[in-house]
């Protein structure tokens, strides 16, 4: 197999394993996304803080708890005419983290999480029709900082599932991830996979793959060509570009996200999750940038 063809190889493959969440890792993070409108009907913009602390339990346990706050803003085309766009450009996400992780025997580690929260247009009082249910059952063996290991590894198994994700049902949570050379290494799984090459012990480029969007509920629900009523709203992008990180000590790391667009959609739904229409989307870039507090 020649070269170009390994790498084309590698990049479909982590197209398909890599479905996009919020790494289990982070304690503190802020967060901005920039999808441009381009030649689609749709773009939008994303505003992200997440915070979550730990408490010591017991000598390996710890249970933790923070919030994960998304303010969302759509940009539609003005001259969409089929609904009202003035009613669903800004959306607001807040979630609920609660935690709990502990050492099991060996090196093996527990994890688990259960997120409430609401995703929705606020365009009155809150209800339990806003209301979105996430969670995650996870089971890690990390060797990275094991002295004896010639090729640092780690393995997590588990299932993830996020009602603001934008896909209805759970996902395997499956990451092996390995440091094969001093300045190469790969994160294979789902839901997201990479390749990095490290510049630096401080810095590093890494070739990703991954999914992401959201769902949200539109209040009141919204008119859509005269005769149906949409009661959500669901966005999904598959993307693959390169991501930057640079390390300010061990723990605060700075990113900064360059992709292209290899899928998109956006629909809106209706109560049952029937799609009642979905907008043009032929966005072709995907930027993000942020700095995060991680483990």
């Amino acid at each position: 197999m020649t070269l170009p063809q390994r790498l084309i190889f590698l990049f479909v493959f982590l197209l398909f394993t890599s479905i996009s969440s919020s790494q289990l890792s982070d304690l503190a993070k802020i967060d901005y996304t920039r999808l441009p409108k381009g030649n689609s009907d749709v773009g939008y913009d994303r505003f992200r803080g997440l915070f979550n602390y730990p408490f010591k339990v017991n000598e390996g346990s710890f249970f933790l708890v923070g919030l994960d706050y998304s303010k969302i803003e759509l940009s539609f085309d003005s001259g969409i005419d089929a609904f009202d766009i003035d009613a669903i450009e800004d959306f607001q996400l807040l979630d609920l983290n609660i935690g709990y992780t502990f050492k099991m025997n060996g090196n093996w580690r527990f994890g688990a999480r259960f997120t409430p929260g609401f995703s929705s247009n606020l365009v009155k009082k809150l209800s339990f029709e806003d209301a979105v249910f996430s969670g995650d059952i996870v089971f890690i063996k990390d060797m990275r900082h094991e002295a004896n290991i010639e090729k640092p590894y780690q393995l997590i198994l588990g299932v993830s599932y996020s009602g603001n994700r934008g896909i209805p049902f759970p996902l395997p949570f499956i990451s092996y991830y390995r440091k094969f050379h001093p300045n190469w290494s790969y994160k294979l799984g789902i839901p997201k996979s990479n390749l990095q090459y490290h510049l630096s012990e401080k810095s590093r480029f890494k070739l990703v793959a991954e999914l992401d969007g959201f769902t949200s509920n539109i209040q009141d629900g919204l008119l859509v060509n005269g005769d149906k009523i949409a009661d959500k709203v669901n966005m999904s992008i598959i993307i693959g570009g390169i991501r930057y990180e640079y390390k300010f000590t061990d723990h605060l790391e700075l990113y900064f996200n360059v992709s292209n667009i290899l899928s998109s959609s956006a629909t809106l739904k209706d109560r049952k999750n029937n799609s009642i229409i979905s907008v043009n989307k032929n966005n072709t870039y995907y930027f993000r940038t942020g700095i995060r507090f991680k483990i």
